[in-house]
């Protein structure tokens, strides 16, 4: 009867060569991994965001600072450097579009930034019916902007719109709501209002919903009025909404085109309702000038960015 052998452990054979052991559980790639997976739809939409902002934003903005500082003539495209930018600043419609445009976002805060915020107000002391007094006073916003400043255009009419036969009724002269220089920037800042008046209002009333209804009981304790409480409470308490809406209404207006292109044809009479985007408009789509279109849509971008620093560096400080 022989003896038993022992038998010795074999060592575990290295694993092929090329072949990638896997990560142990716990480390940082299996948990990258992982993050990956579960997030993999989220990623997948945050490319498509940026690939299109990029696309649709980012792109047109590099091309047209290259487009600013060329020019193109019989199908070849050469450097031109600063002689856009000198043909625009020597354009005397240039400095007649920049007061008009200054103009109607002056009128246009004067209206549009404070009667969406009466309204608000108004609104806010309904107790009934304020979901259809919302949806009333949305509704502009939800026609077509073409649809609008047409429906504008007829109450205008010198002869037969409703504008004049209201005048006519009130015993007042009638007026050439756009045929008139003095009057036709008013006439198109008003149409502006009453199309785009709809969703500043609904942000304002969502606003004044929040303030707590104890800051207005101490107010009346304290024997404040309505205006008052305006001042002392509803203000302060919107006061971010306020600067924020301040801030795009100022960048909207600034690039106004729709309703002085529709109501007035672009330019007005004696070019009374010329902006600086239908300036732009004109360079490119009348005189097929695009690289002095270009220049003059780098010059407005440059003045709203300025814009825009300055601002939120002034609303930091207050707020400091």
């Amino acid at each position: 009867m022989s003896a038993p052998t022992l038998s010795t452990p074999s060592k575990a054979s290295p694993p092929p060569r090329g072949h990638h052991r896997p990560a142990a559980p716990g480390s940082p790639r299996e948990e990258f991994t992982r993050a990956l997976r579960r997030n993999i739809s989220a990623h997948g939409f945050l490319i498509g965001a940026v690939l299109c902002f990029s696309f649709f934003s980012w792109y047109p903005m590099v091309r047209e600072f290259v487009l600013a500082f060329q020019k193109t003539e019989d199908g070849r495209t050469t450097w031109a450097g600063w002689s856009n930018l000198s043909y625009v600043f020597n354009d005397p419609a240039f400095w007649q579009a920049w007061r008009n445009t200054l103009l109607f976002t002056a009128l246009a805060l004067l209206l549009g930034f404070a009667v969406p915020f009466v309204v608000a107000v108004v609104l806010n002391e309904f107790r009934h019916a304020q979901g259809y007094l919302r949806l009333l006073v949305y509704l502009p916003v939800m026609l077509p902007p073409v649809a609008s400043v047409l429906l504008f255009k007829y109450f205008y009419d010198p002869g037969y719109g409703l504008f004049n036969r209201l005048l006519e009724m009130l015993h007042l002269p009638a007026q050439q709501w756009l045929q008139d220089p003095d009057i036709s920037m008013l006439s198109v800042v008003v149409a502006s209002t009453w199309m785009n008046m709809g969703g500043a209002t609904l942000i304002y009333l969502a606003a004044l919903q929040g303030i707590p209804g104890e800051l207005y009981e101490a107010a009346e304790l304290d024997g404040a009025g309505l205006l008052r409480k305006i001042w002392h409470v509803t203000i302060p308490q919107t006061r971010l909404i306020l600067s924020l809406l301040l801030l795009m209404q100022i960048i909207a207006t600034m690039q106004v085109f729709t309703e002085p292109f529709l109501l007035t044809n672009g330019a007005g009479p004696e070019g009374s309702t010329t902006t600086v985007v239908y300036l732009i408009y004109q360079y490119a789509f009348n005189f097929n000038n695009y690289g002095s279109a270009a220049a003059l849509g780098l010059v407005l971008l440059v003045v709203l960015a300025g814009f825009s620093a300055v601002y939120v560096r002034l609303s930091r400080s207050s707020e400091d």
